[in-house]
């Protein structure tokens, strides 16, 4: 499979796969669209993505490993999903 999505830190096979079933093919679509937007569509394709999807896909567009993103970061990223979604309130 050659996808730049691949490419970028922290995205593997089957997270690239989710990331094209919900319309993302690249790069450019991963950053407008957003880290919590894009996890946010996963999830709504019915995929079992854990809360690590979405700190792997901050940390690809911050090219930085998900497990080095601070632990204040982390909770913004979840203060957003659950801002979006309450369902998702940690």
């Amino acid at each position: 499979m050659n996808d730049e999505l691949l490419e970028m830190k922290n995205l593997g096979k089957t997270s690239v796969l989710w990331l094209h079933a919900v319309g993302i093919h690249s790069a450019n679509e991963l950053r407008r669209r957003g880290s919590v937007a894009a996890y946010r569509a996963v999830l709504a394709r019915g995929f079992n993505a854990s809360r690590v999807l979405l700190y792997s896909i901050e940390g690809a567009l911050l090219d930085l490993h998900w497990s080095e993103l601070p632990r204040e970061h982390k909770s913004r990223l979840l203060d957003q999903l659950a801002t979006l979604d309450p369902r998702n309130k940690s």
